[in-house]
This record gives C-alpha cells, structure tokens and sequence, in this order.
C-alpha cells in the first residue's frame, strides 16, 4: 500500500517517511505545501495521502481543499487529514459529498502508530475514519436537539461508534454483541433521529454526523 505524506513540518514528514515502512506502507512521496501535494498525487497516485489540514501558503484549510482536489480529480486516492485541533466545520466540509475513502484524525494519532495504520487500511477499503475526539464533540456538545436523549445508553454508544466510521461487525465486536443486535440499535437509532435508512455505509455515518452537526454544536478549534 503506497502512501503520500503532506506536511510543513520536516520533522513530521521524515518521521513518517521512517516509521511508515516498518508497518508495512510503501511511501510514495513526501512533500511540504499544497502545490507539491498535488503535484505529486498525479506523478504518483498513491493509496492513500496523509495530509496536514494547515500548510502554505496561507496555512488555514489547504488540507481540506486538497482533500477536495484529489477526490474530484482522483476518485480512487484515500485521503486522510490531520489536524491539531477538533474542527467540527472542517471535517464536516471533508465529508459533505461522499465521506468513502476519508479520514479525518487528530494529528496526536501519528503517533499511535496501530492506529494510524489502521486508519489507512480502512480508508483505503473506501471506508470512512473519524476521530473519537470529533465523535465526542459531536455527540456531547451544546444545543443537541432531545431526540438524542430518547437514545438509551447502549444506542448512544452504537451511535458515537457508527459516527466513528466502524462496520456493524466492528461495532459488534468492540461491544461484545452479535451483528444482529447491532442492526437493531442502528435501526432504531436511525428511526429516532429521523434519519434515511440508505444501506450504504459511508452515507449512514454522513448521516449521522449532518444531523449532530445541525443540532447547533460548536467547533473547537
């Protein structure tokens, strides 16, 4: 699995660059700012980009219209972005269209290397990866409308996980129950937040996170 890294930082570039290899990853290219990311991403198309969310020029959302840029343009190249802080509106603006085959991670994972080279793998299976601490925000923020609170406890911890990105299989293993049950969370959880019981994967976790994020929840940025 070939991956391109894009960050400003020399430091996080060549720690990538060493540490990737030894889990398995071929790395395609390193590079420093948006032009040389896109550059590179036609040269090579990789697996899958690790992007930083905030690069020159203007470091302010260069990694979201990357993301943006290489999913129109390179329908089959994963992303995954990665940020300093939990912004709600920029992961939610990465989403918007099709979330399959992105990520979206708080830059502390880099250096949980089993969790980041899980978050590759799933995203390059077209699969969507969120970090919980975005999850969280979502899930626990200001102004969430009551038909979260209808959602019992169990229903809460299935959704923070569907929001997450995890498979019914993934959910029902990190819970300790069987696919069937988990569908049956998923569905009533979809039918008290009046949300569409479209099968497919990547919509249900947009879904989710459209309805969280409208209910007025604020960004932490």
């Amino acid at each position: 699995m070939r991956v391109l890294i894009a960050d400003d930082s020399a430091l996080i570039r060549d720690g990538l660059a060493q540490v990737l290899p030894a889990h398995g990853f071929e790395v395609a290219g390193a590079v420093a700012d948006l032009a040389a990311l896109l550059a590179a991403v036609a040269a090579t198309e990789p697996d899958v980009a690790l992007i930083d969310i905030r690069m020159p020029p203007t470091f302010t959302d260069e990694g979201i219209q990357a993301a943006t840029t290489i999913r129109s343009r390179f329908p089959t190249v994963g992303v995954i972005v990665l940020s300093q802080h939990v912004d709600a509106d920029y992961a939610l603006t990465l989403l918007h269209h099709d979330p399959a085959r992105t990520g979206y991670l708080l830059k502390d994972r880099i250096t949980e290397m089993a969790v980041l080279a899980a978050a590759i793998e799933r995203v390059c299976r077209g699969e969507t990866v969120l970090d919980p601490e975005l999850v969280d925000l979502l899930l626990h923020g200001q102004a969430v409308r009551s038909r979260l609170d209808e959602l019992t406890t169990r229903e809460r911890e299935v959704l923070a996980l569907v929001a997450q990105g995890l498979t019914d299989r993934g959910i029902a293993d990190r819970l300790w129950l069987t696919p069937k049950t988990v569908e049956t969370h998923v569905r009533h959880i979809l039918r008290k937040l009046n949300l569409p019981t479209d099968a497919l994967y990547n919509r249900r976790v947009l879904a989710v996170l459209t309805y969280m994020r409208e209910d007025g929840v604020t960004d932490a940025r």
